[in-house]
């Protein structure tokens, strides 16, 4: 049976590429959920699978050297478009109806300690971002929810 798979991969090396180009697709998607890495490897084989058929590219070596070739040339072109449209999609927060409040610091708040009240409750606040201090009765922003923790930034 195995030696029935290599003989078919032998004779049609594009097949092969095609097939790894399937696999690095089902485990990116997956697996890895649109990371990136194999994505790349997916799309330099399935461009060295369609060399291969072309005719473009004969023997195991060139087909490899074309796999690697083509891999690192699709992952310096895509990689900074591939990101921004990652990114592009950032959801703000819900996962707490704290976000975004405005509340009045009642002890000096750093990156460090501090603590802000809400609803008659001191609640701990730590800043989030570089910043030295914000002073008792001024202001802050609920930037995320930590347990009973709240990351804030200065208003």
């Amino acid at each position: 049976m195995m030696g029935n798979i290599v003989d078919y991969f032998v004779q049609n090396p594009a097949h092969l590429f095609y097939t790894i180009t399937g696999v690095c697709l089902v485990l990116e998607l997956g697996v890895l959920g649109m990371s990136g890495p194999l994505l790349f490897v997916a799309l330099g084989s399935l461009l060295t699978g369609i060399a291969i058929s072309l005719g473009l590219v004969n023997g195991w070596e060139m087909a490899i050297l074309s796999l690697g070739i083509l891999t690192a040339i699709s992952a310096l072109l895509l990689w900074k478009p591939f990101k921004r449209f990652q990114n592009a999609a950032v959801v703000p927060d819900t996962s707490s109806d704290m976000i975004g409040r405005v509340l009045p610091v009642s002890q000096v708040v750093t990156r460090d300690q501090g603590a802000v009240s809400y609803s008659g409750i001191e609640w701990q606040a730590r800043l989030k971002e570089e910043a030295n201090s914000v002073a008792v009765g001024d202001r802050v922003r609920v930037l995320a929810v930590d347990g009973s923790l709240l990351l804030v930034q200065a208003e």
